[in-house]
């Protein structure tokens, strides 16, 4: 079933959407804040996600830039401000549909299902990617040894985290620690650089041809990696 995450931080809002979304057979997930919706949003990606404008903790702009570093999940943004310029900033931001508070829930479900519909439709993303003579299917989450008899290399479901959001990525795309970090070990995490040093060792001793001289997962000192064909 197609999985919703709620983030408004009225209580009653919280149940009138979480109540007409399971009528129309939605699985829901709800978060009462900002940090709430992150976490949430990592342990149980979402199919899209409704954001009040408004929420504790972290505020609803930052929610959709924090969403914006690893997922493209489709967001739509509830507030009571009407004003152009706030619609256009909530937009810029990486929001995909904007609903003004008070709303018509007919309205609100038939905007989820216009945005639902779009995702579908668009091209996927990057599917399979090469490393030395290993080839990532992001498909079906597995390396296999390319032109070869097919042999598996396992990884670890961290390894293949932080893989597969560098992969997911366009090539020569910068991703910066702090989003391999939100995005694998949640927020407040940030600082914790000294995992993708242990874990990019790993990972290139497993695909990359000479360890010692990486061609494609490359390490930008004191910003991120990126990946290389």
């Amino acid at each position: 079933m197609t999985r919703i995450l709620v983030v408004d931080d009225e209580p009653q809002t919280l149940k009138d959407l979480q109540f007409n979304l399971r009528a129309d057979r939605y699985t829901v997930d709800i978060a009462a804040d900002g940090r709430q919706a992150l976490v949430e949003a990592i342990s149980n990606p979402p199919d899209a996600v409704i954001l009040d404008l408004g929420t504790p903790q972290i505020e609803g702009h930052r929610v959709i830039q924090a969403l914006r570093a690893w997922s493209q999940v489709p967001i739509i943004v509830l507030s009571t401000r009407s004003d152009a310029d706030d619609k256009v900033a909530v937009l810029d931001a990486g929001a995909d549909d904007y609903v003004t508070k008070p709303f018509a829930m007919k309205e609100l479900l038939a905007r989820l299902r216009a945005v639902l519909r779009r995702r579908s439709t668009e091209e996927p993303s990057r599917l399979v990617a090469h490393i030395g003579e290993w080839t990532i299917d992001l498909n079906s989450s597995t390396v296999r040894r390319a032109g070869g008899d097919g042999d598996r290399l396992r990884l670890t479901p961290t390894e293949w985290s932080i893989l597969e959001m560098l992969l997911r990525h366009p090539p020569g795309e910068l991703v910066t620690s702090q989003q391999i970090l939100r995005h694998v070990w949640g927020p407040g995490n940030e600082n914790k650089t000294h995992y993708l040093r242990i874990y990019f060792a790993s990972l290139r001793r497993k695909l990359e041809p000479d360890p010692a001289s990486p061609r494609h997962l490359l390490t930008e000192p004191g910003m991120g990696y990126r990946f290389e064909p």
